[in-house]
């Protein structure tokens, strides 16, 4: 499938709504947690075992981007989104036969497995496109993609949750719900598919030589053999660990964090909490994105991870004696989050140019699959035990968050230690497109 060159006078701000398309339906795995009550009770699964779908969705996500980098780069945004609709649709009707059939490991392979692998396709689709349609403004156009990755839950939760109360909440309830997921979500990726388009001139990334292309460019194969490449890996698991501290058990960490004081957090107030940080994750990415276009990448980066552990501090200390802090701190820590996921595209643009930074994207959110199974498992594994001990309250944190704060340090020790790359991982201006189209070629891994 070729991808779909923009005619003359054809506007670039339509490239954003298109990856915003498949962006917003990704986003669902953000709500997740929405049918983990209902398929505990249907299935007489354990909290551990209803998470499983979106934790193996996650790592997927890592993999599938690592794996279809190159395979993005070279047949285009058009390909990628198509690919993505199919996986992910398909994710959730193989999990509604699951749920129809009270197969839980259909369930599991389904919206897990299959639908991951289009999280993963679909997430790094439109970034290379977006870069190349802004070069003026990178971090503000993946912004502007990615925001729509935070604010999918916004959109799925509600409406996930109207479903289940009007279909039921035993197996079949939760099978057609499935089922109107994957329609309606195939319908709605597909305005993307169709309208995206790549600038005049453009070719697929194995068919362009780097001397079509401006500035530094290294391929995504010399890309992962070099330190920067590496310390970026390590600065965007970091903020995404510490991210994912607070927003896997954000709902019951308020409601523990207060629990013994003279104003408790209820059940919907904690859910309104979830809300506000979902929205925080939205709003950061367009907003820390397009301030790392004025300020520069290492500097934005240096905000993340060094305010962040700032307020990791306030809240291990302070966070149960004043709530407005409490949320406060949280609110600042999310933004910083969905920004370290909009703003590092743009920073691999800066060090590895544009020619396959969709693939050295991809490659890179391996970190995320890690930081995925690292933020829950840290700040559960530590709850249970402190709970064992018979503590409560902000206890049951207090040493996870001195974790996080050590992790966002590693971050930013990273980050300081990003320099420009060697001249001799660039790729020669000179370079015919037979070499590099005969190099990508040839297997590779990631």
């Amino acid at each position: 499938m070729s991808p779909p060159v923009a005619p003359p006078g054809w506007s670039r701000w339509l490239v954003p709504p298109a990856a915003l398309s498949v962006h917003l339906a990704i986003g669902q795995a953000y709500a997740w947690s929405v049918f983990k009550p209902p398929l505990e009770s249907a299935l007489g699964l354990s909290g551990t075992q209803s998470a499983l779908p979106f934790q193996l969705g996650i790592v997927m996500l890592g993999l599938s981007a690592a794996f279809g980098g190159t395979l993005v780069e070279r047949n285009g945004p058009r390909w990628a989104m198509t690919v993505a609709l199919i996986f992910f649709s398909s994710g959730f009707l193989i999990a509604a036969l699951g749920a129809a059939t009270e197969q839980y490991w259909l369930i599991v392979f389904g919206y897990g497995f299959v639908g991951g692998i289009g999280l993963g396709i679909g997430y790094i689709s439109p970034v290379s496109t977006l870069i190349k349609w802004f070069p003026d403004r990178p971090g503000m156009a993946t912004g502007i993609a990615i925001m729509g990755f935070g604010g999918g839950a916004l959109i799925a939760s509600p409406w996930s949750a109207q479903m289940l109360e009007s279909f039921g909440a035993d197996s079949s309830g939760i099978a057609l719900a499935f089922l109107v997921h994957g329609l309606t979500y195939a319908v709605f990726m597909s305005v993307g598919v169709l309208l995206v388009r790549v600038p005049r001139g453009e070719k697929p990334a194995a068919v362009a030589g780097p001397s079509s292309l401006d500035g530094v460019q290294v391929s995504a194969r010399n890309a992962v053999r070099t330190p920067q490449f590496w310390c970026l890996w390590v600065v965007l698991c970091m903020n995404v660990t510490a991210g994912i501290g607070i927003l896997e058990k954000a709902a019951p960490m308020i409601t523990d964090f207060f629990a013994d004081t003279s104003a408790p957090v209820s059940a919907s107030a904690a859910a309104g909490f979830v809300a506000l940080l979902s929205a925080a994750n939205m709003a950061g990415r367009i907003g820390w994105s397009s301030t790392s276009d004025l300020i520069g990448r290492k500097n934005i980066y240096r905000v993340y991870l060094g305010v962040g552990a700032v307020m990791y501090a306030l809240i291990a200390w302070f966070g149960d004696s004043s709530k407005p802090l409490f949320i406060l701190c949280a609110l600042v820590i999310l933004s910083f989050y969905g920004g370290g996921f909009a703003t590092i595209p743009a920073y691999l643009k800066d060090l590895f140019g544009t020619f396959q930074v969709g693939a050295i994207h991809g490659r890179l959110l391996t970190a995320w699959s890690t930081a995925g199974v690292l933020g829950p498992l840290i700040v559960n594994w530590i709850a249970d035990r402190q709970e064992e001990a018979g503590k409560h309250g902000s206890s049951l944190y207090g040493t996870s968050f001195l974790i996080m704060i050590g992790l966002l340090v590693v971050g930013f020790v990273a980050n300081e230690l990003v320099r420009p790359v060697h001249a001799r991982h660039h790729i020669p201006a000179q370079r015919e497109a037979t070499d590099v189209e005969r190099e990508h070629s040839e297997p590779e891994s990631a």
